[in-house]
C-alpha cells in the first residue's frame, strides 16, 4: 500500500493520522474529501463548500495521474440531503461526466468538521 498525501494535507496527516488516499492494487481509494480551505476552514456557502471538496478531489486524483474519468465510484455523504441534493448535482456536473461512476449519497446528522455539510469519498482505477 502506498499512501498519497497532498503538501497542503500534509499537516491534517499528522494531527490526524489517516492517509488522505491510498494506492490499493489497481485503484486509488481516497478518504472522505470536505470542502475545506488550505487553510483549513470551511466555507459556510453549500455552493462553495461542494466545488472545493471537489477541486480537492481533483488535486488529490492529479497526485497520481488521475481525473475524474478515471473515477468508478462514489459515496457522498450529506447533512441534510433533501435540502441540498439539487446544488451538490449541479457542482458535480461540473466536474463528473458520462460514463458516470456507480454513486450512493446519504443523508446524515453530522460531520467530524463543524460546519461541513459534505463529504465526498471516491474510488479511481488507475491506469
Amino acid at each position: 500500500m502506498k499512501v498519497v498525501i497532498p503538501a497542503w494535507m500534509k499537516p491534517i496527516y499528522d494531527s490526524y493520522h489517516y492517509a488522505p488516499a491510498v494506492i490499493d492494487g489497481d485503484h486509488l481509494r481516497c478518504s472522505g474529501m470536505i470542502g475545506i480551505r488550505p487553510d483549513l476552514s470551511v466555507p459556510e456557502d453549500l455552493t462553495e463548500q461542494v466545488t472545493l471538496a471537489f477541486e480537492n478531489l481533483c488535486g488529490l486524483l492529479a497526485e497520481v495521474g488521475l481525473t475524474f474519468a478515471d473515477v468508478t465510484e462514489m459515496t457522498t455523504y450529506h447533512v441534510g440531503l433533501s435540502g441540498q441534493i439539487d446544488r451538490f448535482i449541479a457542482v458535480k456536473d461540473t466536474f463528473v461526466s458520462a460514463p458516470y461512476p456507480a454513486w450512493t449519497a446519504v443523508g446524515i446528522s453530522e460531520l467530524a468538521i463543524p460546519g461541513a455539510a459534505v463529504e465526498i469519498q471516491i474510488t479511481a482505477r488507475l491506469s
